[in-house]
């Protein structure tokens, strides 16, 4: 028999591991189940892909430089060549990862897609021909109170604005609110504490300058949905996002047809 310490209660995991690492972990570490649980998990941190992966090239809603780069850079596949199904699924892929890749896909189809999206007058020309209504696919989450911060320019990124409405540095009409998921109304209100805004430098108690961040640049722009107050740091959510003719107000980096594929494929598996 191997003679082995008592681990410690503290530093178990729950054991739903795979069996293959905790075999692997034995051998290394025989008897301690205190080592076998902290190396699999430090395998598993090791094995997860970098949000800006250079290799996958998937856009996010942030002003990372390497984020820029493969938005820059990106191809989309040639999709003719693939079946409807892959070609549905590669662009519900590349639309997700950059409209709420935190959400998950559950609460995504439960909670804010709405296969019943608005019609409206196009009143569009041949020469300004309006886009299909499946650019509204995501236009629900433009509600949620992380997004409005990012689209505010209040945070450089939205995972940096999902942290400052955890933190509570972010107000309702008035009301502080701790969740990110939170979906506005029509006319509300948002605060942001100015001093927890990144971009804003100097002493607090005095006059706060803008110092914008590298490679910001091109996503320094607010939504025609929203009504940015700089000098006070706050944002009314005008309406829910529309399409007019030649253009969305959902900022994406892809065309139409993308978000009419992701569209179809969320509303077969409704």
């Amino acid at each position: 028999m191997v003679a082995c310490d008592s681990p410690d209660k503290s530093t178990l995991h729950p054991p739903s591991l795979p069996v293959h690492l905790l075999l692997l972990a034995h051998i290394k570490n025989p008897g301690r189940l205190d080592y076998i649980y902290s190396y699999i998990y430090l395998r598993r941190g090791s094995m997860r892909k970098p949000i800006y992966s250079l290799t996958r090239k998937l856009g996010r809603m942030s002003w990372n430089k390497y984020n820029l780069y493969n938005i820059a850079t990106k191809r989309i596949t040639d999709l003719t060549k693939l079946t409807l199904f892959q070609q549905k699924w590669i662009a519900k892929r590349e639309t997700r990862a950059y409209h709420g890749d935190e959400v998950t896909e559950r609460q995504f189809k439960g909670k804010f897609f709405n296969p019943k999206l608005p019609t409206v007058n196009t009143g569009s020309t041949a020469a300004n021909p309006h886009p299909p209504v499946a650019v509204l696919t995501y236009a629900e989450l433009e509600r949620r109170l992380d997004f409005i911060v990012f689209r505010s320019n209040f945070a450089p990124s939205i995972y940096a604005a999902r942290q400052l409405c955890v933190h509570g540095k972010v107000t309702v009409n008035g009301k502080k609110l701790s969740f990110p998921s939170h979906k506005v109304n029509d006319g509300d209100v948002i605060s942001v504490d100015p001093n927890a805004i990144q971009m804003l430098k100097g002493e607090k108690g005095t006059e706060l300058d803008f110092e914008p961040k590298p490679f910001s640049q091109p996503f320094l722009f607010v939504p025609e949905y929203l009504e940015v107050n700089y000098n006070t740091c706050q944002t009314v959510f005008l309406r829910s996002p529309i399409s007019r003719p030649g253009r969305s107000e959902i900022p994406s980096p892809f065309p139409p047809d993308v978000h009419s594929l992701a569209y179809e494929y969320y509303a077969r598996n409704k």
